[in-house]
C-alpha cells in the first residue's frame, strides 16, 4: 500500500500550509495591530484574521460541485497556485486593504485544501488504513504550525520583527505543493469511474494498491455510482456450486451469486427472517421497526446500532476451517465457467447484450473490464473477490434470470454456518450495473449483461438538477444531518478561536511569569509557549493515527470529549479561584495543552474523516461542500467573536461556553454518530439507507396509534350516520 500512503502524504501538504498560516497570523497579528493602530479596534483586528475564513467560505460554496465536474486533482493544483499568490500579496501589503485582499486569496487556497484533501484521501485509501491516512492532514497541519511558531519566535527576537516576511514565507512552501500536485498526484479513481474513464481508473488503482488484480475494487467503484434505494438486509448460507450445471442453481430456495471476476459464481441458501438472532446484523435491522427498549434506545440513531452490530460480529471457528474467515472461505468455493457476468467495452460503448464486444481498435479496451487476468484453467481460484474490511461483492437476479432485474450484494460473514457453507449477511439493493429502463439482457453464458458506467453518467447529466434531488434521498439526508452537526459542534467547541489567539490568550493568563527569568518579552514568551504546545500535539496525533483504525472514530470521540470538558472546567476554576500568579499561569498553560492535545486526537480530525466517508460518490463533492460551508461559517463566528467575548466575559465565560458545547457534542456522538472504521465507502452509505428507513418506520409506528384512533372515530361516525 506504499502508493496510497505516499499519495496521502503529498496531498496532506495542503493542510500543512493551512497550519503554517494559522500560526503565522497568530504571531503576526501582534505586530499588525501596532503598525495599523488596531488596539482600540478589536473588530478590525478580528477581521484581519477572519477575512481568510470568509474567502474559504466563499470558495467552499463552489468547490464541491466543481470538483465533481472537473476532478479532485485540478482543484488541489488550484489550491497550491492560490497559496503562492496569497504569499506574494502578504509579502507586499503596503496597507491594511491589500493585507485584507491577500488574506481573502489565502482563504480561497485554504478552503480548497481543507474541503478536498480529506475527500481525495478517502477515495484513494484502502478501507483498512483509511482512518490512519485521513488523520495525516491533522498531523501535517499541526507540524506546519510548530515549524511556523519556531520561525515566528526567532523573528520576535529581532529588534524590529517583520510581520510581512512572516506571512510571505508561505509562497516558497506552496511551490513544493504545486510541484507535487502537478507531477505526482493521480486523479481519484472513484471520480474517474464516475466519468466512465475506466482504463485510467484501473491504472491508478493498480499504482495505489501495488498489484495488478483490482477487479473486485473496480466493480465496487462502479456500484458506488448509485446514491440510494430500497436496501434490504438478508442472510444466506453461501457455498460452492455443484460440480456441474452450476448455472441451473436458480430456482427453489437456492440462488446463483455472480462474482466480479469472469466466470465466478457460487450458490446461496436464503435463511428465514431473523435466523441470525438479535446479535446479528439482520437482528439489529429487525429491531429498528419496533424500537423497543429504554428511552436511550429510542434516541439512538439506527445507523449506530447497525454499524455497531457489524463491528461486534466475530465468526465462530465452527463456521469454517480453522483460521479461515469469509474472505478465504468464499475464495475456495468459487467455480469458473464459460460465462462473463460483467462484460463490456471498457470505454467506447456498452456490450451488445449477446456477450459480443463493440468493435474497437484497442485490444486492451476490448478486454472485459473485470476480467481476472491469468486464469489459465477452469479450476483456478480467484486472486480476490474482497472489497475491503471483510466484505465481498456479488450479484444475483432478483427473481431468476427471466426477471432481468439484477441485484447487488455486499456480503459479510456472521457467526454460525454449516457444512459446506458460510453464514453471511448481505446488504441487497438495485445494482448500478444494469441496462437502462428494464432492457436487461443476458450473456451467452447466463450472467447478466450490465451497463457501462459512462452510459449511466451520461444519462445522469441529462437530468437537470438530478444531483440536488439526490440530496433529498433519505440515506443522503440522514448522512448530511450527521455531518453538518458534527462540523458545527466542532467549531463551537472553540478550537480555532483558541488556535488563532493562543498567544494572546496565554499572555492574558499570565504565562510570561513562567519565562520571565530568561529575559524574554511578553510577545516572545507567548509565541514560545504556543510552539511548545503545538509540539506536544504531534505525539497525540500519532497516537490517534495508530488508534483510528483499531479503536475506531466513535470510540476516540467518546474517550477524548470528557477530557476536553474537564480541561475547560479547570480553566474556568483557575480563573475563579484566587491563586498566585505563577500557579495560575501554570494551571492555565497545562489545561490549554491538555485541551489541544485531546482535541487533535478526536474532535479535530474525526468530523472531516466522517464527512469524507458517509456520502455516495455521485454527490460526495456537493455534500462535502455543504458540510464545509457549515464548518467555515462556524469558524467565522467563533474567530470574529472571540475578542469581543474576551473583553465582555473574560476567559471564564469563554471557556465555560466551550465546556457546555462539548457536553452537547458528547451526547450527540453517543446517540447519533456511527462507527465507520474498516468499511468500504460504498457499504457505509448503504447502512445510512437502511438506518433512514428504520427512522421512518419508527415515526410511522409512533403515529399509528393516533391514526388507528382517528380511523375508529370515522367508522363510529359512519355507523351512527347509517343508523339515522
Amino acid at each position: 500500500m506504499r502508493g496510497a500512503v505516499l499519495v496521502a502524504i503529498a496531498a496532506a501538504i495542503g493542510n500543512m500550509l493551512q497550519g503554517w498560516d494559522n500560526a503565522t497570523i497568530a504571531g503576526a497579528v501582534l505586530y499588525i495591530k501596532r503598525e495599523f493602530h488596531l488596539q482600540a479596534q478589536p473588530a478590525i483586528e478580528g477581521l484581519v484574521v477572519a477575512t481568510s475564513l470568509i474567502g474559504a467560505t466563499v470558495i467552499t460554496t463552489f468547490s464541491g460541485p466543481v470538483s465533481d465536474s472537473v476532478g479532485r486533482r485540478p482543484m488541489l493544483i488550484a489550491s497550491s497556485v492560490l497559496y503562492f499568490l496569497a504569499g506574494l500579496l502578504m509579502l507586499w501589503s503596503p496597507n491594511v486593504y491589500v493585507l485584507l485582499l491577500s488574506r481573502l486569496v489565502n482563504g480561497f487556497a485554504i478552503g480548497l485544501a481543507v474541503t478536498l484533501v480529506p475527500v481525495y484521501i478517502s477515495e484513494t485509501a484502502p478501507p483498512e488504513i483509511r482512518g490512519l491516512l485521513n488523520t495525516l492532514p491533522q498531523f501535517t497541519g499541526s507540524g506546519g504550525m510548530f515549524l511556523s511558531y519556531c520561525m515566528v519566535f526567532a523573528m520576535t527576537l529581532a529588534p524590529q520583527p517583520d510581520w510581512r516576511l512572516m506571512l510571505g514565507v508561505v509562497s516558497l512552501l506552496s511551490l513544493l505543493y504545486l510541484l507535487l500536485t502537478v507531477c505526482y498526484l493521480p486523479e481519484s479513481p472513484r471520480w474517474l469511474v464516475s466519468k466512465g474513464r475506466m482504463k485510467e481508473a484501473r491504472a491508478v488503482l493498480q499504482m495505489l494498491r501495488g498489484r495488478d488484480d483490482v477487479a473486485g475494487e473496480m466493480a465496487l467503484l462502479v456500484e458506488g455510482l448509485g446514491t440510494a434505494g430500497d436496501t434490504a438486509i438478508e442472510e444466506y448460507i453461501v457455498g460452492p456450486p455443484p460440480p456441474q450445471h452450476a448455472d441451473e442453481a436458480d430456482g427453489g430456495d437456492r440462488v446463483t451469486l455472480y462474482g466480479p471476476e469472469r466466470g465466478m459464481s457460487w450458490v446461496a441458501q436464503p435463511l428465514p427472517l431473523g435466523a441470525g438472532g438479535q446479535g446479528s446484523m439482520l437482528g439489529s435491522a429487525i429491531g429498528l421497526g419496533s424500537r423497543q427498549g429504554s428511552v436511550l434506545d429510542h434516541l439512538r440513531d439506527p445507523v449506530v446500532a447497525l454499524l455497531g452490530s457489524v463491528h461486534d460480529l466475530k465468526p465462530t471457528p465452527a463456521a469454517a476451517p480453522e483460521g479461515s474467515m469469509l474472505f478465504s472461505n468464499l475464495g475456495s468455493m468459487l467455480s469458473f465457467h464459460d460465462k462473463a457476468p460483467v462484460d463490456w467495452d471498457e470505454e467506447n460503448g456498452v456490450a451488445d447484450g449477446g456477450g459480443e464486444q463493440l468493435v474497437s481498435d484497442d485490444d486492451d479496451v476490448r478486454a472485459p473490464l473485470l476480467d481476472a487476468r491469468g486464469l489459465s484453467s477452469m479450476h483456478e481460484t480467484a486472486t480476490t473477490m474482497g472489497i475491503g474490511g471483510g466484505w465481498q461483492l456479488a450479484w444475483k437476479y432478483a427473481d431468476g434470470p427471466e426477471s432481468g432485474v439484477v441485484k447487488r450484494m455486499y456480503l459479510h460473514e456472521e457467526a454460525g454456518g454449516g457444512e459446506g457453507g458460510v453464514h453471511a449477511a448481505a446488504l441487497v439493493s438495485q445494482s448500478a450495473l444494469y441496462l437502462q429502463h428494464g432492457k436487461q439482457e443476458q450473456h451467452q453464458g447466463g450472467g447478466p449483461a450490465l451497463a457501462h458506467p459512462a452510459a449511466a453518467a451520461a444519462e445522469e447529466h441529462e437530468q437537470a438538477g438530478g444531483r440536488w434531488r439526490e440530496l433529498l434521498e433519505p440515506g443522503v439526508r440522514h448522512a448530511l444531518v450527521c455531518g453538518v452537526t458534527m462540523q458545527v459542534l466542532q467549531q463551537f467547541s472553540g478550537i480555532n478561536g483558541v488556535l488563532y489567539y493562543t498567544p494572546q490568550i496565554l499572555n492574558q493568563a499570565g504565562v510570561s511569569v513562567l519565562l520571565a527569568s530568561l529575559g524574554l518579552g511578553a510577545d516572545s514568551t507567548s509565541i514560545l509557549i504556543s510552539g511548545l504546545t503545538t509540539l506536544l500535539m504531534l505525539p497525540a496525533i500519532g497516537v490517534a493515527m495508530r488508534l483510528m483504525d483499531v479503536s475506531g472514530r466513535r470510540s476516540l470521540l467518546l474517550w477524548t470529549l470528557p477530557v476536553l470538558i474537564a480541561s475547560l472546567l479547570v480553566l474556568v476554576a483557575a480563573s475563579v479561584v484566587p491563586m498566585a500568579a505563577a500557579a495560575h499561569a501554570a494551571v492555565a498553560t497545562g489545561s490549554v495543552m491538555v485541551y489541544l492535545c485531546c482535541f487533535v486526537m478526536g474532535f479535530g480530525p474525526i468530523p472531516n474523516i466522517l464527512c469524507a466517508e458517509i456520502f455516495p460518490t455521485r454527490v460526495r463533492g456537493l455534500c462535502i461542500a455543504i458540510c464545509s460551508l457549515a464548518f467555515w461559517l462556524g469558524d467565522i463566528a467563533v474567530t470574529y467573536s472571540l475578542p469581543v467575548m474576551l473583553s465582555c466575559v473574560g476567559l471564564t465565560g469563554v471557556f465555560g461556553f466551550y465546556a457546555v458545547v462539548c457536553c452537547l457534542a458528547l451526547g450527540f456522538v453517543a446517540l447519533r454518530v456511527p462507527e465507520t472504521k474498516g468499511l468500504p465507502l460504498e457499504v457505509i452509505i448503504e447502512f445510512f439507507n437502511v438506518g433512514a428507513r428504520g427512522v421512518a418506520a419508527s415515526a410511522a409506528s409512533a403515529a399509528s396509534p393516533y391514526a388507528e384512533e382517528e380511523e375508529e372515530e370515522d367508522d363510529d361516525d359512519g355507523d351512527h350516520h347509517r343508523r339515522h
